[in-house]
């Protein structure tokens, strides 16, 4: 059997239930698993070889599911080859408040830090997609949730002001929980001056892309995630506010429509221009680029009156 076959048998078998398998059967697939040579969907438990998961851009063969990924996947994804520009790198937390709950705010920091070998929750920078210049913010749900703090709220305003400076368009990508209560008022004032910011990018003609990508919920939604000349999702991306539960509790009008913060909910009813899949957006961004693109402005020569010099009536 050549090699290439053997992947497809094991690609076949790992679709099938285990049911009725052999304890050695399921001790080789879950040393598999340990090794990493393949993983299993978190919505239809299939088994995918790990390099085919990856080619098809984390997006289950098997049923479409989205999985998470980290920013800098998604910039692999997204940029052209050896494009990216990182922006304002050296930014960190501070610990305004002191804040302390199960373990002191700077402690925290440090250990999603480690973990993550992220600064905070979002990398910001330029680069090209298709040969088009542009300004690009991913968010990383890994770092406490995605949330927004002082520096996220930083980052993203100096990157749209830089997009406003050079004529760039913007493109942001969103993943968050809300605005980090470990930072308090400091947190919530990343709203006003993101969406400050995006106002003056309007202002100056310029193009700005919201994908809002799995989950985006609190102050991010409520600020820069759905002030998107164009907002984009990816497919069953969950988009709100507060939870489904602290809504019902808050109103106090019953159960609420099922599914109602998905994407697939959010373009029905208007809240959202489009639902792409990740295998498809990079296309999708570069022809909305294209087409979004400045017009060149081009000299003609002067006419010629005499040509259109109309005849005397008779």
């Amino acid at each position: 059997m050549s090699l290439l076959d053997w992947f497809a048998e094991r690609r076949k078998a790992s679709s099938l239930n285990l049911t009725g398998s052999s304890p050695f059967d399921k001790e080789r697939q879950v040393r598999e698993i340990a090794d990493g040579l393949w993983q299993k969907c978190s919505a239809c438990d299939a088994l995918t070889y790990t390099k085919d998961l990856h080619q098809n851009l984390q997006v289950c063969p098997n049923c479409g599911h989205h999985q998470r990924i980290t920013a800098p996947e998604r910039l692999e994804q997204l940029l052209d080859p050896g494009s990216w520009q990182p922006l304002d790198e050296h930014l960190a937390p501070a610990d305004p408040l002191c804040f302390f709950d199960q373990k002191p705010y700077p402690e925290r920091i440090s250990s999603y830090q480690e973990r993550t070998q992220l600064k905070d929750a979002v990398l910001t920078g330029l680069g090209n997609l298709d040969g088009i210049p542009l300004a690009v913010g991913v968010m990383d749900f890994r770092f406490m949730g995605g949330s927004m703090g002082s520096v996220v709220g930083e980052k993203i305003a100096r990157l749209t002001e830089r997009a406003t400076r050079d004529h760039l368009p913007l493109v942001i990508f969103s993943a968050s929980g809300g605005a980090r209560m470990q930072e308090g008022i400091l947190s919530l004032m990343q709203m006003a001056k993101t969406s400050a910011a995006l106002q003056r990018h309007r202002d100056a003609g310029q193009l700005f892309i919201s994908v809002l990508t799995q989950p985006t919920y609190g102050g991010v939604t409520a600020s820069f995630a759905m002030l998107g000349d164009l907002i984009l999702a990816e497919p069953g991306v969950q988009v709100g506010f507060a939870g489904p539960n602290v809504i019902e509790q808050t109103i106090g009008k019953g159960k609420l429509p099922e599914g109602f913060q998905t994407a697939e909910y959010l373009l029905a009813h208007g809240l959202i221009d489009a639902i792409v899949p990740r295998t498809e957006l990079r296309k999708r961004l570069a022809q909305l680029l294209y087409m979004h693109r400045p017009r060149l402005h081009v000299s003609l020569p002067p006419l010629n009156t005499d040509v259109l010099a109309l005849e005397p009536m008779l």
